[in-house]
């Protein structure tokens, strides 16, 4: 990952940038820093009321959240196809991308984004907790390797968003049930 230099104004011709909230940050011993990454769980502010940015910490070889990202990436070609075609009633898409900084890894939303050639390019859509090479708001490059999930809002619905279902299933029940009432999760 790196940050490139780019015509803010042709990326954003198409979409609109979606900020986000400051979020919480997890607790944990350093001794467990190789043996984690990190998701956050943003809702774009567009749907976002009070709660923001929510981290969640995984452990390194985590089944549900490997399936997810395999998932994702399965899926990958049709969300493009329909991200380039904007049917009626969709907005609000999105790429997570996986970022690394020495031990650390956190998964980002992307939003906007935009393909440059065989790569992509987006704004990073929220902060940064532990992984300190990029921030908020900075156009990343990335490859399709670097993409862990996809979504976007259909009819008020989202689409996609595997990680996020997965982390759902380690959630408090009333914090899940909060996301699928405001936000249009049907997992």
């Amino acid at each position: 990952m790196s940050p490139e230099t780019v015509n803010m104004e042709s990326l954003t011709r198409r979409y609109t940038p979606t900020p986000t909230h400051a979020g919480k940050r997890g607790c944990y011993t350093a001794k467990m820093r190789h043996l984690i990454f990190i998701a956050a769980l943003i809702i774009p502010a567009a749907y976002a009321g009070e709660r923001g940015d929510e981290v969640v910490i995984s452990k390194n070889g985590d089944t549900e959240m490997q399936v997810a990202r395999e998932q994702a990436q399965a899926t990958l070609e049709s969300f493009l196809k329909i991200e380039r075609e904007r049917p009626p009633g969709t907005e609000g898409f999105k790429l997570k991308v996986r970022v690394a900084d020495g031990a650390w890894t956190e998964h980002f939303w992307v939003q906007p984004f935009k393909m440059v050639g065989t790569t992509f390019q987006g704004v990073l859509a929220n902060e940064p907790k532990y992984v300190k090479t990029v921030k908020q708001g900075q156009v990343i490059s990335f490859t399709r390797d670097d993409i862990s999930d996809w979504g976007y809002v259909k009819n008020g619905r989202q689409v996609g968003s595997f990680t996020v279902c997965a982390m759902f299933k380690r959630m408090p029940k009333e914090q899940v049930e909060y996301y699928r009432t405001n936000y249009g999760f049907d997992c």
